[in-house]
C-alpha cells in the first residue's frame, strides 16, 4: 500500500529492518480496518450488506481515513495528515486528529458532529455515537484529552473532557458532561457527570435503559410534597 522503501548502500541490515517494520505495520494496518468494517454488522442492526457499510457508513470512512493519517504523523509526516484529517471532517462531518490513538473494532455510530482529540486514546471495541466530544479543557500542553478503556459506550452528544481515564466497560449516557475519572463497569449520567450504578459487562445496545436519576429525585419530593400536605390538611 505505501510501496517499498528504498535500500541504502552501506546499510543492509538497517534498511531491511526498516522494511520488515513497514511491511508489519501495513499488516497491522489492513487487520484493524478488516475489524472496523465487521464490528459494524455486530453493533448496527441496520446493517445488512457489505457493499451498504463499506459506502454508507460515515464512521467507517472517518476511521479508515483517520488510520491512513495517524500512520504517517507516527512517521513524523507534515502537512499531509493534517490535510487528510480535514478532508474526512469535510466528507464524513467527523473530526479526528491525526495524533489519536483509536484501538480496533471501534464504531462511530451515525457520527456527525464526533470531536476527537489529538491525545485522546480510545481503547478497542468502543462504541460513539453522534455528537460526542473527546476534547480538552483549556490550552494546557501535553497529555490533555481523554483515555477511553476496552468496550466504552458514549452516549449520543456526551462530553468527555480533559485528561481524564474512562474505564472500560463504562456507559457514558446521552447528554453528559464527564470532568473526571471514571472506574471500571460503570454507568454515568448527568451535568456534570455522575456514577449511578457500577455493573458487570453490558450489552452495548441497552444504554436507552439508563435510570432517570433527576426524574426519580422529583417524583419523591412530589410524593413528600403531598404527604405534608395531607398531614397541613388534617392538623387544619
Amino acid at each position: 500500500m505505501f510501496g517499498s522503501l528504498p535500500v541504502r548502500e552501506g546499510h543492509g541490515s538497517q534498511s531491511e529492518s526498516s522494511i520488515a517494520k513497514a511491511r508489519t505495520s501495513e499488516t497491522n494496518l489492513w487487520s484493524v480496518l478488516w475489524q472496523d468494517f465487521q464490528i459494524i454488522f455486530k453493533r448496527d442492526p441496520a446493517a445488512h450488506h457489505w457493499l451498504e457499510v463499506v459506502c454508507c457508513y460515515p464512521g467507517l470512512h472517518a476511521l479508515a481515513i483517520h488510520r491512513l493519517s495517524h500512520y504517517l504523523w507516527q512517521r513524523h509526516v507534515a502537512f499531509v495528515p493534517r490535510l487528510l484529517s480535514h478532508f474526512a471532517r469535510f466528507l464524513t462531518g467527523i473530526e479526528i486528529h491525526p495524533g489519536a490513538t483509536i484501538g480496533k473494532g471501534v464504531f462511530i455510530d451515525h457520527g456527525m458532529g464526533v470531536v476527537i482529540g489529538e491525545t485522546a486514546i480510545i481503547g478497542d471495541d468502543c462504541l460513539i455515537y453522534q455528537n460526542v466530544t473527546l476534547g480538552g479543557t483549556g490550552k494546557e500542553s501535553g497529555k490533555r484529552h481523554p483515555t477511553l478503556g476496552h468496550s466504552v459506550i458514549v452516549g449520543a452528544g456526551a462530553k468527555v473532557l480533559g485528561n481524564i481515564c474512562i474505564g472500560s466497560h463504562v456507559r457514558i449516557g446521552a447528554g453528559s458532561i464527564v470532568l473526571g475519572n471514571v472506574p471500571h463497569d460503570c454507568t454515568v449520567v448527568g451535568v456534570p457527570g455522575r456514577i449511578i450504578s457500577r455493573t458487570g459487562p453490558f450489552c452495548p445496545l441497552e444504554h436507552g435503559k439508563l435510570p432517570d436519576v433527576e426524574g426519580e429525585v422529583i417524583r419523591t419530593l412530589l410524593d413528600r410534597i403531598e404527604k405534608l400536605e395531607q398531614k397541613i390538611q388534617k392538623l387544619s
